[in-house]
């Protein structure tokens, strides 16, 4: 099927030739930001109240794209992306994309301190003594079956896309469990919810900062303590994870050419409470924007020391 074309004054195609901006330029120096947000509720609450005061504050337009890590960092070589506003590690990515080829940067810490482990219910850990060594998994492991293990003991991670060594900690420790990817942050909240409730053997990999530690409580298991360069070779990790101090990540143009939202971004810093606090309100039922538009009219003491001089 032919369409039919329209005579279009010359003026007006040399106009909108003149006007139109790639992603890049937009991106940059144009008043709008492109902020990725990854799977999980805390990052979430960062990424909204970054977004609120850029727009409300500074007047810039923002612009939020779902998606996760793996998927970032490529596209900060595209301009499709200015900042990720929470990173973990990612020292590999690190060198390929700020190191290597420079097309992005580190913004500086976001304030966040970041906890990664294997948690089970607190019931458990009363209930059966020593559970938290994991020398003594193996001896429960039966505890732990489910129909996707048979007779191996069921790890519950979360999104295969997260930062997690579980598949090696299980084989190099030696222990007699399965990594089973639920998929989601999710479906770990729905899982260590229904095994605080319902009294159900879990292990599951989770993290810090986390709202639902202000709901309910999750007791970490002791792996083999981490030490630097003990996670060196992904695949013969034997050791716990790092602690992290999260940071921000945001394109070499935006650092360059983001004026008044770079100097946000890179001022930005608040602490796990605080985290907590938005995405509590997330999950309970408020938009995003709401939950940070509450933040802001609150803390205003703390965000005000952010903002550009």
């Amino acid at each position: 099927m032919k369409t039919k074309l329209l005579a279009v004054p010359l003026a007006l195609i040399l106009l909108a030739a003149c006007t139109a901006e790639d992603p890049q330029q937009q991106a940059a120096g144009k008043g709008t930001v492109r902020i990725d947000v990854h799977g999980w509720v805390g990052y979430e609450a960062t990424a909204a109240v970054l977004s609120y005061l850029l727009e409300h504050e500074l007047g810039y337009r923002v612009i939020q794209r779902k998606t996760t890590e793996d998927k970032s960092w490529p596209d900060f070589e595209t301009g499709k992306v200015d900042v990720i506003v929470e990173n973990w590690g990612h020292e590999d990515l690190k060198k390929k994309y700020i190191e290597e080829k420079k097309v992005a940067v580190s913004a500086g810490l976001n304030g966040n301190k970041g906890v990664i482990g294997w948690y089970i219910p607190q019931w458990m850990a009363d209930e059966y003594p020593g559970i938290t060594d994991w020398r003594t998994l193996n001896r429960r492991a039966s505890l732990f079956r489910t129909e996707k293990t048979g007779e191996q003991g069921q790890l519950l991670d979360g999104d295969p896309t997260f930062v997690t060594n579980d598949e090696a900690l299980v084989r190099n420790l030696g222990l007699n469990f399965k990594v089973v990817y639920s998929g989601s942050e999710d479906a770990l909240i729905k899982a260590a919810q229904e095994a605080t409730k319902k009294r159900k053997p879990l292990l599951m990999y989770f993290y810090e900062p986390q709202w639902l530690f202000t709901k309910l409580k999750l007791v970490k298991v002791n792996l083999p303590p981490y030490a630097i360069g003990c996670d060196a070779d992904p695949a013969k990790v034997k050791c716990d994870y790092p602690p992290y101090l999260l940071d921000k990540i945001v394109s070499a143009r935006f650092a360059r050419e983001g004026g008044a939202a770079y100097e946000l971004v890179r001022n930005f810093q608040w602490t796990n409470d605080h985290q907590n606090k938005v995405a509590g309100d997330i999950v309970s039922g408020m938009k995003p924007e709401e939950a940070a538009r509450k933040w802001v009219q609150e803390n205003k003491i703390v965000w005000k020391d952010w903002m550009p001089r």
